[in-house]
Formats: structure tokens, C-alpha cells, sequence
């Protein structure tokens, strides 16, 4: 009995050093096919430079993924996109990308009133290797903005709400 118990334990000890690894492994999902990245797209209609309660998407808004090396500087991948009814976008990139610098950047706006980028926010970078951690292949980037070319009416009120809270 002790013999058995002892080819037993023998088994079971081969099973978690071999096949257990290679279980685990195989639950990961595959890597290399490439990464949808998503975010959205805003109009600063209190031009405050950021996302106010008076804020809106933009639906139509034509948005680029570019990915350039890191020491040159040249880009090597492009994908476009367009953002959907509620102002958001995802654009499939294919690869890896992992000795490169990858963001996403406004092109334009459809909207003449709101169509000049706003400093700060018309780029987001964004990670695409399979090569940090992150199992997913969902990417989501900051939100992008434009800023509206006169503030709305109220705006004057939300921004002094803003300057009351730091107070």
C-alpha cells in the first residue's frame, strides 16, 4: 500500500510540475493578432480645458491611431477611425507594437463650431504589446476634445461652481 501511495503522490507531484504550467498557459488567450483601441470624443463647450457637466460628445469625428519608433521618431502604423453616435470610436490595430510609441490623435471634427483641438487632450497614448501583463486586447485611451470656438450660455455658473470648490 505505501508503494502505491508513494506512485501516487509520485504522479501527482509530475502532473503539477508538467502539465499544470502548460494548462495555464493555454488559458491565455492568444497573442499577436493585434488590439481594438477605444476611447471617445468631447466638445469643451465652457472652454474650461477639460470635461465639464455642459460637456458633449462629438459623433462623426474622425480619429487616428499612429504608432512611431521611439528613436526615430517615424511613424510605422496608421489606422483610422470615426467616432458613433454617442461619440465614441474603436479602431483595430494590427500586431505588436512594443518598440514603438502609439497614441491616438484627433484628425477632425465635423462640427464647425467645436472643431479646433484642445491643448492637452488631442492625443492620448496607449500601449499596444501583449508583452506587459495585460491579457486583454482591448486598449482604451483617454478621451479626446475639441474646444467650442464661444463658450455656452451657463458656462459662467459651472465654472464658478469649479472656483468655489477651490476655495
Amino acid at each position: 500500500m505505501a508503494g502505491a501511495s508513494r506512485q501516487l503522490l509520485l504522479a501527482l507531484a509530475v502532473v503539477a510540475v508538467v502539465a499544470l504550467p502548460a494548462m495555464v498557459a493555454g488559458a491565455r488567450p492568444v497573442s499577436g493578432g493585434g488590439f481594438t483601441v477605444e476611447g471617445g470624443v468631447f466638445c469643451d463647450t465652457c472652454q474650461a480645458g477639460f470635461e465639464t457637466p455642459a460637456t458633449t460628445t462629438i459623433a462623426g469625428a474622425k480619429v487616428r491611431v499612429e504608432c512611431r519608433d521611439r528613436e526615430t521618431e517615424v511613424v510605422k502604423f496608421v489606422a483610422d477611425g470615426v467616432s458613433d453616435g454617442q461619440g465614441k470610436y474603436k479602431i483595430y490595430v494590427a500586431g505588436e507594437h512594443e518598440t514603438e510609441i502609439c497614441e491616438s490623435v484627433l484628425v477632425s471634427s465635423p462640427l464647425q463650431s467645436c472643431s479646433t483641438p484642445l491643448a492637452g487632450r488631442e492625443r492620448s497614448r496607449i500601449v499596444l504589446s501583449h508583452h506587459n501583463g495585460v491579457v486583454s486586447d482591448r486598449r482604451f485611451a483617454n478621451n479626446l476634445g475639441f474646444v467650442r470656438n464661444s463658450a455656452l450660455a451657463g458656462c459662467a455658473q459651472i465654472m464658478k461652481a469649479y472656483q468655489q470648490l477651490d476655495d
